[in-house]
């Protein structure tokens, strides 16, 4: 069966292993994903070879959860960092480099687009109210340990491939980070900010086929909201187009 004669195959990066606890994914990016077209396939953290993992998919989708260790970017350590897995970082950056130099159509959320754009040699902002001031429009902090999404309003670059994607040039989000992009590497421009304190919210890379990461979870909205199921839906497009790539 050639690739065309079937839905693209969409790989998606799971939450890492931890103790008792299985790999997991939370089920509304295989929703998103199968309302756009594509089949799931699942990728939990550990394989050593992205190359022979990710040959058969049409695309790649590197999802959100806990942060990224700072070695990884030459910064430093800080008390709100949480929920390390090197077995994690390790393997999606890999898996990033290799969609990014293979031109594999990729989409990064929340932590995704910092897995982007580490592997690209960018860094991040370790604790964003820090920096901003804000500490409660990207995420809520109610207690120790607890943390949940909140909403606010995101302003998108009319001449952009996102702009044209979600047909709109502002959108409600639902966010839940407290980190962000804080030096953009060559290859990535920014493509979107926080409408009220200018974090940045979204990239895309200049050269590759398709290469985008959002800050917020558009999952968490694509059921109800068509400006983020859109999002996926042109993601999924982007391998039909161009799922020859690695095979040529």
């Amino acid at each position: 069966m050639s690739r065309k004669s079937r839905n693209a195959l969409i790989g998606i990066t799971t939450y890492g292993r931890k103790d008792a606890i299985p790999f997991s994914l939370p089920s509304a990016y295989i929703d998103a994903v199968r309302a756009a077209g594509g089949t799931p396939i699942l990728l939990p953290p550990g394989e050593t070879e992205p190359g022979r993992l990710l040959e058969p998919l049409d695309g790649l989708i590197i999802s959100g959860g806990g942060d990224i260790n700072p070695v990884w970017y030459k910064g430093s350590d800080h008390p709100s960092i949480y929920s390390v897995d090197g077995d994690r970082d390790a393997f999606e950056l890999q898996l990033a480099k290799f969609a990014l130099e293979h031109h594999l159509p990729v989409f990064g959320i929340c932590r995704g687009l910092q897995i982007l754009i580490v592997a690209s040699g960018g860094t991040l902002i370790p604790h964003v109210p820090e920096v901003y001031g804000n500490s409660v429009l990207h995420r809520l902090d109610p207690e120790p340990g607890r943390r949940l999404p909140t909403e606010h309003m995101v302003k998108i670059n009319a001449a952009s491939r996102l702009a044209d994607c979600v047909q709109n040039t502002q959108i409600s989000v639902v966010s839940w980070h407290h980190q962000a992009v804080h030096q953009v590497p060559s290859g990535w421009r920014v493509v979107a900010h926080a409408l009220e304190d200018e974090v940045i919210e979204a990239v895309e890379h200049e050269h590759h086929p398709w290469a985008i990461g959002v800050q917020w979870h558009p999952e968490l909205s694509a059921a109800n909201d068509p400006n983020h199921q859109r999002i996926f839906q042109a993601f999924v497009q982007a391998t039909y187009t161009k799922q020859s790539l690695l095979t040529a």
